[in-house]
Parts: C-alpha cells; sequence; structure tokens
C-alpha cells in the first residue's frame, strides 16, 4: 500500500474530497500592563512597576473590580490582648458521610486560638492539629471527589489521641461551622468532646441579616476578599478562623451593623451565645394547616419525632414565640414542649432538660 493511499502525504486520500484548510497560526494575546489597568476618575493611574499584589490594589480601586486573594493562613497574631482572653478550639472533620451513627470521621482538624474579650480578635500563637484515621472501610468515591481523602492516604493512620487532649486542657469554648454536624462525630469518636461548650458559626449568626444569601464558609471567605482550597479540614479552620476575627460591618449593611455591633466580630458574638441558655421550642400537635407558617417563622420539621422546632436564644425570645403561637398557630389554650439547653448540650445527640410550656389563654398557669 502506497503512502498515497494512506493519505499520509500531500494529496488526499480520496480523490473528490475537500482539502482541509491550514489552521490559521495563533497569536498570542496582548499582555496588559500596569499602565492599561482601568483608571477610575479621580484615581492616578497605576505606575508600569507594580508587583502582582500593588496590581491588585490598584486594580481594586476601580469602583467595576473586585479582587480576591489566596487565603493565607496565619499561624501568630502579632497584637497584645487589651483585656482577658478566652481559649477557643476551632474545629472542623471530613468523614465517610452524613450519619455520625454509621460513617466515621477520616480527619480531624483544631486549632487552638486565645481571644481577646475587649475586641473579639485572635491573639497570639495559633496550635494546629490535623490527623487522618482510617475508618476500616473503603472512603465512598463521592467523598473522595469532595476532600481529595484516598484509602491509601488513611490506611494504617490514626488521631492522636494524646495531644488532642493535651490541646482540650483549658479550653472555653469549641467552634465548628456546622456544629450539629460535626459535634455527633467527634463526640462519637473522642468522648471527651461532651465535656465542652460549644458554639455553632453557621447558626449562631445571622448572616441573613448581615445581608449574606448563604452561610456556607466558601461564600463568607469570598465576601471578605479571599478565595482558598475548601474542604480538607485544616484550611476549612484557618478559613472560618479568619472569617470570624472580621468585623460585621464587613459583611452587612450599615443600616443591620450600626454602633458596637458594627465592630463587633463573630468571635465576640459566639462567645457571647455560648454563655446564653437556648430553649429549643416544638410546636407539639400544631395543626397541619399551620405547617406554611411555622416554616415561613424558620421552624424545622422533625421527620424523627414527627414536629416542628425552633431554637430561641433568650428567655425573652421564648415568650414572645409563645405569644405568636398561641396568636398565628392554636385554636385554644395548649401545652408545648421547650428543652432548654446550655452549651454543654447544643449541638449534640443529648436532649436538655424538657418542661410543658402553656400557649393561650391559661400561659400564666394551666
Amino acid at each position: 500500500m502506497t503512502q498515497k493511499q494512506l493519505g499520509l502525504g500531500f494529496e488526499p486520500a480520496h480523490e473528490g474530497l475537500p482539502s482541509v484548510p491550514p489552521r490559521k497560526k495563533r497569536t498570542a494575546k496582548p499582555v496588559v500592563s500596569p499602565t492599561q489597568l482601568p483608571v477610575a476618575p479621580g484615581v492616578s493611574p497605576a505606575p508600569a512597576d507594580l508587583t502582582p499584589a500593588a496590581m491588585a490594589e490598584a486594580l481594586e480601586r476601580h469602583p467595576d473590580y473586585r479582587v480576591l486573594r489566596r487565603l493565607v493562613p496565619a499561624l501568630h497574631f502579632d497584637r497584645a490582648p487589651q483585656g482577658p482572653v478566652r481559649t477557643l478550639l476551632v474545629l472542623d472533620t471530613e468523614t465517610t458521610g452524613l450519619e455520625a451513627a454509621k460513617e466515621k470521621v477520616i480527619e480531624l482538624a483544631l486549632l487552638r486560638v486565645a481571644v481577646d474579650t475587649a475586641t473579639g480578635l485572635p491573639v497570639g500563637p495559633v496550635q494546629v492539629y490535623d490527623g487522618l484515621e482510617d475508618p476500616g472501610r473503603a472512603i465512598p468515591p463521592a467523598i473522595t471527589d469532595i476532600t481529595g481523602i484516598t484509602d491509601e492516604m488513611v490506611r494504617g493512620q490514626r488521631l492522636d489521641e494524646a495531644l488532642i487532649a493535651q490541646l482540650m486542657v483549658g479550653v472555653d469554648l469549641v467552634v465548628a461551622h456546622n456544629a450539629g454536624f460535626d459535634r455527633p462525630f467527634v463526640e462519637a469518636r473522642l468522648p471527651e468532646f461532651a465535656r465542652l461548650p460549644w458554639a455553632c458559626s453557621f447558626a449562631d449568626l445571622d448572616w441573613k441579616a448581615l445581608g449574606q444569601s448563604s452561610a456556607k464558609l466558601e461564600n463568607l471567605a469570598l465576601a471578605c476578599g479571599w478565595f482558598y482550597d475548601a474542604h480538607r479540614a485544616e484550611t476549612d479552620c484557618h478559613a472560618l478562623l479568619a472569617v470570624l476575627a472580621q468585623p460585621q460591618a464587613r459583611f452587612g449593611h450599615a443600616s443591620t451593623t450600626e454602633g458596637a455591633e458594627a465592630d463587633a466580630t463573630g468571635l465576640s458574638v459566639l462567645l457571647a451565645a455560648a454563655d446564653q441558655t437556648h430553649h429549643r421550642l416544638q410546636a407539639t400537635g400544631a395543626p397541619f394547616e399551620a405547617k406554611d407558617a411555622l416554616k415561613a417563622r424558620g421552624y424545622r420539621w422533625d421527620g424523627q419525632q414527627r414536629v416542628w422546632g425552633t431554637t430561641l436564644r433568650s428567655e425573652t425570645a421564648l415568650a414572645d414565640e409563645l405569644a405568636w403561637l398561641a396568636d398565628a398557630v392554636y385554636s385554644g389554650p395548649t401545652r408545648v414542649r421547650v428543652e432548654t439547653l446550655t452549651a454543654q448540650q447544643r449541638y449534640s445527640a443529648r436532649g436538655g432538660a424538657p418542661t410543658m410550656r402553656a400557649v393561650g389563654a391559661n400561659s400564666l398557669g394551666f
């Protein structure tokens, strides 16, 4: 067989078929120099010898541009405390699935850091722990796709319980971005965590009131101008600490974060929340037709107990909620179940102290 017949020559392999036209030579796109960066009215143009960081600063001075920077983990906060400090553990896990009763922890990360109660800012060194653990079975492919953690990475690995115990000494609060998920997993593996108070940066902060349409950690970091490689426990911990160290005014509108609240950091809010008693209210026996009103009010359906529930963060809020239930849900006097929860119980599988509270005309006593 000839070269022509194979179509390897310069002539078409089969007569009558059109020749493929030669591809046009690509030309390199021109590189934008600092002097070509867009300039807002009244802003001086950038000099020609800018570094990437300076170019980013020059670009974000223009109102039509927003610059994202890679989050750099902080291992030391070089500031002196202005008041007493409290010790926090920022925690995150990666697991083989969603159900703590069935699944296992495959990664645990902790950041131990002191927080100045006067400013709500972290101070001093950050102690870091990040450990992998073999779950004793294959990691589901979907989990590997999300986390990048493979069976080979965890094979034979085990959490350093002695080091974790050292990091827990003297801790005032454990903070996780979804404590309702992380706490049952961690306590199942390390029961000592049950004695520590917990706070949830996802649920204990009103991100919607701060103008955030999503409370996902990645979105909150983006709101601060950062991006990072998410879904590994240690990286997520560093991102969470950085987000919570920001004043609330950085996230919200001036109208929603005025005065002292605007200067308060997420860390300040969580420390205050940990000192408060919360109430988990169940709309016991609520009529079916009230479901839309309850859902709009922020209640969540508990499919296991088949009841609508919500959490109130003070006795005053609980009293207001009981009054709303009497007016909007129940047609007559009734009682609802309320659990009183401290930070040692919140977000765990353990319930609080239950009571039955009166709703309606006889709310002062049944």
